[in-house]
């Protein structure tokens, strides 16, 4: 089907992720199956045969049908256990779990939501290793491009410090002077979400003073306890997390963190449906 539309079994193999030597003997098989020629093809151009075309509509409705399939078997999995996981590497407050809960209840109230905190060695928050259904995540992080991503928030980023920092005076403060200070970081296995913490991006090819490497938030503020060091985060975090000793002003000069909900591609389930649409949409705090 995917041949069909794109006319290029270069470009199909690139939508379907697999290389075009695998893409063709997959139609090769295909077509030896059904004994029947299903694509005239050249150097230059890829077109349907007679049988191809007769085969298209009818290959577009096996694949809805499967789909619904995994939807109905999903379903019962689901009535069977009756309970979803949502990960999550933060706390995410920002009224998002009330009105998950509120929604989700109204919808489904033989569910059972449960919450799960995962350490940020896993940026997904569990999606990746199957220990949740769905997590609120903050973006961008490894393998997103593999998951099904709804932005719920975006925030201006601040700044986290002990209270006799020398930031304690500021009520704000541009990143270009926290250039030279020292950083807390997610583990490298956080790949571009450490970076965006960091905010490599934005330090004009200077590297970052790192410090410690933390994996939970309460390592984190453990870390700023101790030492004189800085940690980025959302500014709904930074309400959140307030805490005796530790203060957070804004940071202006950076782009806004983004926070949303994941969830699997083949996860069909109308359960996770109900979940995701429970959430209001995408908000900016002025």
């Amino acid at each position: 089907m995917t041949v069909a539309e794109e006319l290029s079994f270069t470009r199909a193999a690139e939508r379907l992720f697999i290389s075009q030597p695998t893409l063709s003997k997959q139609i090769r098989q295909l077509e030896e199956l059904m004994r029947v020629r299903l694509f005239e093809r050249d150097r230059r151009t890829v077109r349907l045969t007679a049988p191809g075309e007769a085969l298209l509509p009818a290959a577009r409705e096996l694949l809805q049908q499967w789909n619904e399939v995994q939807r109905v078997v999903g379903d019962a999995a689901a009535a069977e256990s009756s309970r979803l996981t949502v990960g999550m590497s933060t706390s995410v407050g920002r009224g998002l779990l009330g009105t998950l809960r509120e929604r989700f209840t109204e919808r489904r109230p033989g569910c059972d939501l449960r919450l799960r905190q995962v350490n940020w060695t896993d940026p997904t928050a569990g999606l990746a290793e199957g220990e949740v259904d769905v997590a609120f995540v903050w973006l961008p992080f490894p393998g997103q491009d593999d998951l099904n991503v709804r932005v719920v928030a975006r925030e201006p980023r601040w700044v986290a410090f002990r209270h006799d920092h020398w930031l304690a005076e500021r009520d704000k403060v541009d990143f270009a002077e926290l250039l030279d200070e020292s950083f807390l970081a997610l583990p490298e296995s956080a790949g571009p979400l450490r970076d965006h913490w960091l905010a490599t991006d934005e330090r004009g090819g200077r590297p970052p003073v790192v410090c410690t490497t933390v994996t939970n938030a309460e390592e984190t503020f453990a870390a700023l306890e101790s030492g004189d060091t800085v940690v980025l985060l959302a500014a709904g975090n930074a309400e959140i997390y307030r805490r005796p000793g530790i203060m957070t002003i804004p940071v202006t000069g950076l782009s806004p963190s983004v926070l949303a909900l994941a969830w699997r591609p083949g996860d069909h389930r109308s359960a996770i449906r109900d979940l995701v649409e429970a959430l209001s949409p995408e908000r900016t705090p002025g």
